[in-house]
Formats: structure tokens, C-alpha cells, sequence
């Protein structure tokens, strides 16, 4: 169980980090803990440059000095789009032979709903960072969000099934 946690959205765009780990802190407060957004402990300079392993060490130790013993990073790895089934279907049984054949069948194509939907895959990662302790990865999750069409809506699904996810796992103690 994590007691201060420190959550690390990353994203280059950053309003969507802030309403990220914002949602994600409020969440864990609720539930006494202790959690803090990666935007306001560290420097803006943080995330525009790379750093060198004893950078990342010397990091590390603020951390823990600052009493944090978990860290939870969490990000979007990749996309890929989606056809509904309808479509998937309709496309299956059809062979448009010729020109004319396919042509009349998608003529209609910019007024039909679109059939297609966006899923941005993700992975989150706690990792304990507690003193007297190996630094270690405690969890390690992939979450599909699916046709996200609202940001804010689509982030509070997200922290609710990541919050599912630890309580389950016994990592969080969330009543």
C-alpha cells in the first residue's frame, strides 16, 4: 500500500497531463492519501529534456527525501482504428466485381455515420520507491480506451478502472 504517491502523466500535450493527474490525485485524496501531480513538483523544464541515469538517480532520491514511496507513471503507447462490425460484415459479403459496382455502393459514403472509431491503448505502471526497500515495479497495466469523444469523461472511466485494478490488486486501500 502506497501512502504518498507521486502520479506522472505523460503526454506532450499538457493540459491533457494536468486534467490527468488532477482527476487522478482528486481520486486518491478521497481516499486518504497522500498524491501529487507531477506538474507541481517538478520544474516546467522537467519533461524538455533527456536525462542521464545519475540525473534519474539524483531524482530518485529527492523523491524519497520528500517522503514519497510510490511513483505511478501512466501514458498512451499507441492507437488503432476500429470498424464497427456492420461494416466489417458488409464489406465481407460484397465482392465488387467492377467499377460500377463499388462506386454505386459507396456513392453515399460522406453522408453515412462514420462506422470507424479510434481505441488509444495505455499503460500504467506503479513503482515503489519506498526507503529500505528495492526500488521495484509493483504493478503493470494495459487499459484500452475506447472512441474517446469527450476528454474529461474518457479520464474519469480511465482513473475509475485504474483504481478498480488496485484495489483488487490490494496495492491502494481504497474502501
Amino acid at each position: 500500500m502506497a501512502g504518498k504517491i507521486l502520479i506522472v502523466g505523460i503526454s506532450p500535450d499538457i493540459e491533457m497531463r494536468r486534467t490527468f493527474e488532477t482527476h487522478l490525485a482528486n481520486e486518491l485524496e478521497k481516499h486518504d492519501m497522500i498524491a501529487v501531480r507531477s506538474v507541481d513538483f517538478f520544474e516546467s523544464s522537467f519533461t524538455t529534456s533527456t536525462k542521464s541515469e545519475a540525473q534519474l538517480s539524483l531524482i530518485e532520491n529527492q523523491l524519497v527525501e520528500a517522503g514519497f514511496d510510490a511513483v505511478l507513471f501512466s501514458k498512451v503507447v499507441g492507437s488503432e482504428s476500429k470498424v464497427t462490425l456492420v461494416k466489417a460484415f458488409r464489406n465481407m459479403e460484397k465482392t465488387f466485381a467492377s467499377f460500377r459496382d463499388y462506386y454505386y455502393e459507396n456513392q453515399d459514403v460522406y453522408q453515412r455515420e462514420m462506422e470507424s472509431y479510434q481505441v488509444y491503448n495505455t499503460e500504467t505502471l506503479l513503482y515503489c520507491i519506498c526507503p529500505h526497500r528495492d526500488r521495484e515495479l509493483l504493478w503493470r497495466g494495459e487499459i484500452d480506451v475506447v472512441a474517446p469523444s469527450k476528454t474529461r469523461k474518457s479520464i474519469a472511466d480511465y482513473v475509475r478502472t485504474l483504481l478498480t485494478a488496485f484495489e483488487e490488486q490490494q496495492l491502494l486501500v481504497i474502501p
